[in-house]
C-alpha cells in the first residue's frame, strides 16, 4: 500500500460553512472510508458566525478521526491554516495535506497527493493549470485574481510553478517543521503564494485539482496585503537575500 497508514492529516480552516457542511463532511468520510486511514483537523476561529463550530463538534464527538480545533487568537487565514499544520505536526502525522472547505476542494484527490508525496516528493501542489487541473464555476474576478496573482509571481519572482495561488497542498512533516519556524509575511490569499515561493528549491510536484469558488469576494485589504508581501519578495530577490524553506 502506498500511504503510511494512519499517519497523514488533512487540514481544514471552516468558516461560515453551514450551507456545504454535510455534503463536505460525507466526501471526507467516504476517502478516509477507503484508505482506512487519517485524521481530520477542522480549524474555526471567530471569523465563522453561524453554526459551523457546533457542527465541527458534533462530527468530533461521534467520529475519533475528526477533530475540531477552537482557535480565537487567530487573525487572519494565514493564521488559520498555520494553527492546523501546527497541530498536525506536533501530533506526530508523517504527511500533512491542507485543502479548503466550502466544497471548493474536492476531498476525492487526497489519494492522489499521498501518492505524489510517497514517490520521492517534498511537496504536492495543487493546480489548476496543468493537463487535468481546471477552474470551474468560478466568477470571473475569482478566476481572474488566481491568474494574475500567478503570472505576476511567475515574472517578477521567477516561480516556475504553472499555479501559485492554489491552496490544496500536502508535505512531508519535516517540511511543515521548517514552515513553522518560517516568518510568514501573509494575512490573506497570499499566503499561498508565499508558501510556494519559499518552497521554490524543494522537491516539488504539482497535481492537477478541479477547483470551484463560489464567492467572487475579494477584500480589498487582501488585495493590498498581496501587493506588500509581493513588493517585499521582489526587493529581497533583487538584493539576493530571498528567503526559501
Amino acid at each position: 500500500m502506498f500511504l503510511y497508514e494512519n499517519n497523514w492529516a488533512l487540514v481544514i480552516p471552516m468558516a461560515n460553512e453551514e450551507p456545504d457542511f454535510a455534503p463536505l463532511i460525507l466526501a471526507i468520510t467516504e476517502v478516509i472510508d477507503k484508505l482506512k486511514s487519517g485524521t481530520v483537523y477542522f480549524i474555526v476561529d471567530n471569523v465563522s458566525k453561524d453554526s459551523t463550530l457546533q457542527l465541527c463538534q458534533e462530527v468530533a464527538a461521534r467520529d475519533p478521526r475528526f477533530i475540531t480545533i477552537w482557535a480565537p487568537e487567530n487573525r487572519c487565514i494565514a493564521d488559520a491554516y498555520l494553527r492546523g499544520l501546527r497541530e498536525a505536526w506536533q501530533r506526530g502525522h508523517r504527511l500533512i495535506i491542507e485543502m479548503d472547505a466550502g466544497l471548493s476542494h474536492d476531498p476525492h484527490a487526497i489519494p492522489m497527493f499521498l501518492r505524489v508525496l510517497n514517490e520521492g516528493n517534498e511537496c504536492a501542489l495543487g493546480s489548476r493549470y496543468i493537463n487535468g487541473g481546471s477552474n470551474v464555476d468560478s466568477p470571473l474576478k475569482r478566476r481572474l485574481f488566481s491568474k494574475v496573482g500567478t503570472i505576476l509571481a511567475r515574472v517578477l519572482l521567477g516561480a516556475k510553478l504553472k499555479d501559485m495561488t492554489s491552496g490544496y497542498q500536502g508535505y512531508h512533516a519535516d517540511i511543515v517543521e521548517k514552515l513553522l519556524g518560517t516568518k510568514i509575511l501573509s494575512t490573506a490569499h497570499f499566503y499561498q503564494t508565499e508558501l510556494r515561493y519559499l518552497l521554490r528549491n524543494r522537491r516539488i510536484m504539482e497535481v492537477p485539482i478541479h477547483y470551484r469558488a463560489p464567492s467572487p469576494r475579494v477584500s480589498r485589504k487582501a488585495i493590498t496585503n498581496s501587493l506588500k508581501v509581493l513588493a517585499i519578495y521582489v526587493l529581497k530577490r533583487l538584493t539576493f537575500s530571498a528567503p526559501e524553506i
